[in-house]
This record gives structure tokens, sequence and C-alpha cells, in this order.
């Protein structure tokens, strides 16, 4: 992915019921959603308008409403849905990084989290 503008969420968090076991999808744990989505800014750093760029605030109610709400037994699924949603519903976005992070997963070892993260371009 080339370094163009970018506009970036980090440390979102919220808890979800996702995982490949019954029990994970029962209990739920906690998630942390970081996202560079890059957008054409020069328009927007002119007119001072958000309706010139992409709202920071309305992609991150999306993406706690679809973490929150939805289920998936991999990561990788849920990234996946978070990135189609987004190029859904926001046409400015060129292309994105997105990285989801299981705080504290449930396994035979102890880490801080576990993660995917996934690089897409907006399909022609």
């Amino acid at each position: 992915m080339d370094e163009r503008d970018g506009i970036l969420i980090n440390g979102l968090e919220f808890y979800g019921y996702h995982g490949a076991s019954d029990q994970e999808q029962t209990v739920g744990h906690r998630y942390q959603v970081d996202l560079r989505m890059e957008v054409n800014t020069a328009t927007a750093g002119i007119s001072d308008a958000l309706g010139d760029t992409v709202s920071y605030s309305k992609v991150a109610r999306r993406i706690l409403e679809i973490g929150t709400s939805e289920r998936y037994r991999l990561l990788e699924a849920l990234a996946a849905r978070l990135v189609s949603v987004i190029f859904a519903e926001y046409p400015a976005v060129e292309q994105m990084r997105i990285r989801v992070v299981k705080v504290y997963p449930p396994m035979n070892a102890i880490a801080a989290s576990v993660g995917v993260e996934i690089s897409r371009a907006r399909p022609l």
C-alpha cells in the first residue's frame, strides 16, 4: 500500500462474541481495532467541511456495531466483513489496512493479544 493521505482510527475497543470455540462465542472477549483508510483529503483540507471527507466517527460507530452485534469464528472473517462494509458505505476510501486484535486470548500460552492485519484496495 502506498503511503498517501490517510484517516486513522487507533485503539477502538469493544466487547464481542467471536471465536473458534462455542465457549468463546458464549463468554465473549475484548477486541481492539486499528484502521488506516486511504482517502484523498485535498478538498477537505481546503474547504474545512466534514462533507468533503470520511467521518472517522461514523466509521468507528459502524465498526462497533458490527463487532458487537455479529459473530464470527475467525478474526480473518471479522476483518474481511469490516473491510467490505467500509468500502460499500464510504466510496471515498480507496484502500485500507485494518488490524483486529483479541485482547488476552484464551489459549495455552500467555499473550497480551493475537490478531490479524489485512490490506485491501477498493475492488474495481
